[in-house]
Protein backbone atom coordinates (compact mmCIF):
# COMPACT_ATOMS: atom_id res chain seq x y z
CA UNK A 1 0.00 0.00 0.00
CA UNK A 2 1.12 3.54 -0.68
CA UNK A 3 3.26 4.66 2.23
CA UNK A 4 1.00 7.61 3.01
CA UNK A 5 -2.29 5.72 2.75
CA UNK A 6 -2.42 4.24 6.22
CA UNK A 7 -1.55 7.47 8.05
CA UNK A 8 -4.04 9.29 5.81
CA UNK A 9 -6.83 6.94 6.86
CA UNK A 10 -5.99 7.39 10.53
CA UNK A 11 -6.04 11.17 10.29
CA UNK A 12 -9.39 11.12 8.47
CA UNK A 13 -10.87 8.86 11.14
CA UNK A 14 -9.59 11.05 13.94
CA UNK A 15 -10.84 14.22 12.26
CA UNK A 16 -14.34 12.77 12.25
CA UNK A 17 -13.94 11.62 15.85
CA UNK A 18 -12.69 14.92 17.24
CA UNK A 19 -13.87 17.61 14.85
CA UNK A 20 -10.22 18.58 14.41
CA UNK A 21 -8.76 20.11 11.30
CA UNK A 22 -5.14 20.04 10.16
CA UNK A 23 -3.11 21.61 12.94
CA UNK A 24 0.51 22.24 13.77
CA UNK A 25 2.32 20.27 16.45
CA UNK A 26 1.99 23.23 18.84
CA UNK A 27 -1.75 23.44 18.18
CA UNK A 28 -2.12 19.72 18.87
CA UNK A 29 -0.21 20.08 22.13
CA UNK A 30 -2.47 22.97 23.15
CA UNK A 31 -5.57 20.92 22.35
CA UNK A 32 -4.20 18.03 24.39
CA UNK A 33 -3.60 20.33 27.38
CA UNK A 34 -7.21 21.52 27.17
CA UNK A 35 -8.41 17.90 27.10
CA UNK A 36 -6.23 17.01 30.11
CA UNK A 37 -7.58 20.00 32.03
CA UNK A 38 -11.17 18.99 31.32
CA UNK A 39 -10.44 15.42 32.36
CA UNK A 40 -9.08 16.56 35.72
CA UNK A 41 -12.49 18.05 36.45
CA UNK A 42 -14.48 15.08 35.17
CA UNK A 43 -12.19 12.02 35.42
CA UNK A 44 -14.96 9.48 34.85
CA UNK A 45 -16.29 11.02 31.66
CA UNK A 46 -15.75 8.51 28.84
CA UNK A 47 -16.25 11.05 26.05
CA UNK A 48 -13.55 13.29 27.52
CA UNK A 49 -11.18 10.32 27.73
CA UNK A 50 -11.90 9.47 24.10
CA UNK A 51 -11.19 13.07 23.20
CA UNK A 52 -7.88 13.12 25.08
CA UNK A 53 -6.86 9.79 23.56
CA UNK A 54 -7.54 11.14 20.06
CA UNK A 55 -5.06 13.97 20.65
CA UNK A 56 -2.56 11.48 22.03
CA UNK A 57 -3.01 9.48 18.83
CA UNK A 58 -2.48 12.47 16.55
CA UNK A 59 0.71 13.24 18.50
CA UNK A 60 1.71 9.57 18.17
CA UNK A 61 1.73 9.14 21.94
CA UNK A 62 0.63 5.55 21.60
CA UNK A 63 1.13 4.39 25.19
CA UNK A 64 -0.81 7.31 26.66
CA UNK A 65 -3.65 6.75 24.21
CA UNK A 66 -3.73 3.04 24.98
CA UNK A 67 -4.00 3.76 28.71
CA UNK A 68 -7.15 5.77 28.02
CA UNK A 69 -8.67 3.06 25.81
CA UNK A 70 -7.82 0.39 28.40
CA UNK A 71 -9.58 2.46 31.08
CA UNK A 72 -12.66 2.91 28.88
CA UNK A 73 -12.90 -0.74 27.85
CA UNK A 74 -12.63 -1.94 31.44
CA UNK A 75 -15.85 -0.02 32.09
CA UNK A 76 -17.48 -0.25 28.67
CA UNK A 77 -16.24 -3.39 26.87
CA UNK A 78 -18.37 -2.68 23.81
CA UNK A 79 -17.14 0.85 23.17
CA UNK A 80 -16.59 0.76 19.42
CA UNK A 81 -14.30 3.80 19.19
CA UNK A 82 -12.00 2.52 21.93
CA UNK A 83 -11.82 -0.94 20.34
CA UNK A 84 -11.05 0.48 16.91
CA UNK A 85 -8.29 2.85 17.99
CA UNK A 86 -6.74 0.40 20.45
CA UNK A 87 -6.56 -2.14 17.62
CA UNK A 88 -4.68 0.45 15.59
CA UNK A 89 -2.25 1.01 18.47
CA UNK A 90 -1.66 -2.73 18.88
CA UNK A 91 -0.91 -2.88 15.18
CA UNK A 92 1.62 -0.04 15.48
CA UNK A 93 3.25 -2.02 18.30
CA UNK A 94 3.27 -5.19 16.14
CA UNK A 95 0.95 -6.93 18.60
CA UNK A 96 -1.16 -8.39 15.83
CA UNK A 97 -2.88 -11.02 17.97
CA UNK A 98 -4.30 -8.35 20.29
CA UNK A 99 -5.21 -6.07 17.39
CA UNK A 100 -7.09 -8.92 15.73
CA UNK A 101 -9.07 -9.58 18.91
CA UNK A 102 -10.12 -5.93 19.17
CA UNK A 103 -11.15 -5.78 15.51
CA UNK A 104 -13.14 -9.00 15.85
CA UNK A 105 -14.92 -7.70 18.95
CA UNK A 106 -15.66 -4.36 17.32
CA UNK A 107 -17.00 -5.91 14.11
CA UNK A 108 -19.20 -8.29 16.10
CA UNK A 109 -20.90 -5.15 17.43
CA UNK A 110 -20.90 -3.09 14.20
CA UNK A 111 -20.35 -5.53 11.29
CA UNK A 112 -20.52 -2.89 8.54
CA UNK A 113 -18.07 -0.42 10.14
CA UNK A 114 -16.06 0.82 7.14
CA UNK A 115 -12.82 1.81 8.89
CA UNK A 116 -12.95 -1.27 11.09
CA UNK A 117 -13.24 -3.62 8.13
CA UNK A 118 -10.52 -1.77 6.27
CA UNK A 119 -8.21 -1.75 9.28
CA UNK A 120 -8.76 -5.48 9.80
CA UNK A 121 -7.94 -6.23 6.15
CA UNK A 122 -4.72 -4.21 6.36
CA UNK A 123 -3.81 -5.96 9.61
CA UNK A 124 -4.22 -9.34 7.88
CA UNK A 125 -1.87 -8.18 5.14
CA UNK A 126 0.76 -7.15 7.70
CA UNK A 127 0.31 -10.47 9.48
CA UNK A 128 0.91 -12.24 6.14
CA UNK A 129 -2.64 -13.60 6.02
CA UNK A 130 -2.89 -12.61 2.38
CA UNK A 131 -5.97 -14.61 1.39
CA UNK A 132 -7.94 -13.32 4.37
CA UNK A 133 -6.82 -9.76 3.67
CA UNK A 134 -8.07 -9.95 0.09
CA UNK A 135 -11.31 -11.64 1.11
CA UNK A 136 -12.02 -8.89 3.62
CA UNK A 137 -11.25 -6.06 1.21
CA UNK A 138 -13.41 -7.69 -1.49
CA UNK A 139 -16.33 -7.84 0.94
CA UNK A 140 -15.74 -4.19 1.81
CA UNK A 141 -15.92 -3.18 -1.86
CA UNK A 142 -19.13 -5.18 -2.29
CA UNK A 143 -20.62 -3.24 0.62
CA UNK A 144 -19.20 0.14 -0.45
CA UNK A 145 -18.91 0.03 -4.27
CA UNK A 146 -18.64 3.83 -4.48
CA UNK A 147 -15.71 4.10 -2.09
CA UNK A 148 -12.49 5.31 -3.72
CA UNK A 149 -10.60 4.49 -0.52
CA UNK A 150 -11.71 0.85 -0.66
CA UNK A 151 -10.52 0.44 -4.25
CA UNK A 152 -7.22 2.17 -3.46
CA UNK A 153 -6.72 -0.07 -0.45
CA UNK A 154 -7.26 -3.19 -2.57
CA UNK A 155 -4.89 -1.81 -5.19
CA UNK A 156 -2.27 -1.33 -2.49
CA UNK A 157 -2.63 -4.96 -1.39
CA UNK A 158 -2.36 -6.13 -4.98
CA UNK A 159 0.66 -3.94 -5.70
CA UNK A 160 2.52 -5.31 -2.68
CA UNK A 161 2.06 -8.80 -4.10
CA UNK A 162 3.23 -7.78 -7.57
CA UNK A 163 -0.24 -8.03 -9.14
CA UNK A 164 0.34 -4.90 -11.20
CA UNK A 165 -2.41 -5.24 -13.80
CA UNK A 166 -5.24 -5.60 -11.31
CA UNK A 167 -3.65 -2.94 -9.09
CA UNK A 168 -3.65 -0.54 -12.04
CA UNK A 169 -7.35 -1.26 -12.62
CA UNK A 170 -8.24 -0.61 -8.97
CA UNK A 171 -6.25 2.63 -8.81
CA UNK A 172 -8.09 3.68 -11.99
CA UNK A 173 -11.41 2.95 -10.27
CA UNK A 174 -10.29 4.97 -7.23
CA UNK A 175 -9.40 7.87 -9.55
CA UNK A 176 -12.78 7.62 -11.27
CA UNK A 177 -14.55 7.85 -7.93
CA UNK A 178 -12.27 10.59 -6.56
CA UNK A 179 -10.48 12.39 -9.41
CA UNK A 180 -9.01 15.02 -7.07
CA UNK A 181 -6.83 12.64 -5.03
CA UNK A 182 -3.24 12.95 -6.30
CA UNK A 183 -2.14 9.91 -4.26
CA UNK A 184 -4.21 7.64 -6.50
CA UNK A 185 -2.74 9.22 -9.63
CA UNK A 186 0.83 8.82 -8.38
CA UNK A 187 0.25 5.24 -7.33
CA UNK A 188 -1.06 4.39 -10.79
CA UNK A 189 1.92 6.14 -12.36
CA UNK A 190 4.25 4.03 -10.23
CA UNK A 191 2.46 0.84 -11.24
CA UNK A 192 2.66 1.81 -14.91
CA UNK A 193 6.39 2.46 -14.59
CA UNK A 194 6.84 -1.00 -13.11
CA UNK A 195 4.97 -2.40 -16.11
CA UNK A 196 7.22 -0.48 -18.53
CA UNK A 197 4.39 1.76 -19.76
CA UNK A 198 6.36 4.98 -19.52
CA UNK A 199 4.24 7.14 -21.81
CA UNK A 200 1.08 6.46 -19.79
CA UNK A 201 3.01 6.94 -16.53
CA UNK A 202 4.19 10.33 -17.73
CA UNK A 203 0.60 11.27 -18.57
CA UNK A 204 -0.34 10.42 -14.99
CA UNK A 205 2.51 12.57 -13.66
CA UNK A 206 1.36 15.48 -15.82
CA UNK A 207 -2.13 14.95 -14.47
CA UNK A 208 -0.80 15.05 -10.91
CA UNK A 209 0.96 18.34 -11.63
CA UNK A 210 -2.30 19.79 -12.97
CA UNK A 211 -3.94 18.58 -9.74
CA UNK A 212 -1.48 20.67 -7.72
CA UNK A 213 1.50 18.42 -7.01
CA UNK A 214 4.73 20.46 -7.42
CA UNK A 215 6.60 19.23 -10.49
CA UNK A 216 10.03 19.27 -8.72
CA UNK A 217 8.63 16.79 -6.18
CA UNK A 218 8.10 14.33 -9.04
CA UNK A 219 11.53 14.72 -10.66
CA UNK A 220 12.59 11.18 -9.73
CA UNK A 221 9.47 9.67 -11.28
CA UNK A 222 9.82 11.81 -14.39
CA UNK A 223 13.41 10.57 -14.70
CA UNK A 224 12.17 6.98 -14.58
CA UNK A 225 9.94 7.76 -17.55
CA UNK A 226 13.08 8.53 -19.61
CA UNK A 227 15.15 5.51 -18.63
Amino acid sequence: MHRHMRSYLLIIALVFATGAEAQSYADLRDSLEVAVSQLRRFPNNINLRLNKASWNMLLEQWDYAKEEYDWILERDPKNVAALYYRAYIYEKQHKYKFARKDYETMLSIVPDHFNGQLGFALLCQKDMRYSEAMDRINILIEQYPDSAVAYAARAGLEAERGLNEVAEYDFSEAMRLDPSCSDYILNRADIRLKMGRKKEAREDLDRAVLAGVPRPALSEMYARCKE
